[in-house]
């Protein structure tokens, strides 16, 4: 059965989807808040968000998770050594989607600002 396998719509095939999240994730975690549309920003939510929970325990293993998700060792050392500890006491819910009015020019699609809650 398919229950729970619902994916957000982005318009791209798998291989695509994947590399698209991870660059999302790497931008947010490298400026702490980034433009997208909607659908993106409600789609790299959670892969931000199980990152952050991973970096709260600063293990080797742990590090190693992380490089295998955004292959990436800039934002791993940044993920470990900044954003992982300011939520450390935090149980969840590190970041926040704001929605604009305007759509984008060109195809009005509709725009949000993901960002890591302060």
């Amino acid at each position: 059965m398919r229950h729970q396998k619902r994916k957000y719509r982005i318009g791209t095939n798998s291989s695509h989807r994947r590399s698209l999240l991870r660059n999302l994730a790497i931008e947010v975690i490298d400026h702490e808040k980034i433009k997208t549309t909607q659908a993106k920003c409600k789609a790299v939510r959670g892969y931000v968000e199980k990152l952050i929970t991973l970096s709260k325990n600063d293990t080797v293993a742990n590090r190693r998770l992380a490089f295998k998700k955004l292959n990436n060792k800039d934002a791993v050392k940044r993920l470990f050594d900044e954003v992982g500890p300011k939520f450390k006491e935090r149980a969840g819910g590190y970041t926040r989607i704001l929605k604009l009015a305007d759509g984008r020019v060109g195809d009005n699609a509709q725009m949000a600002i993901i960002a890591l809650v302060d």
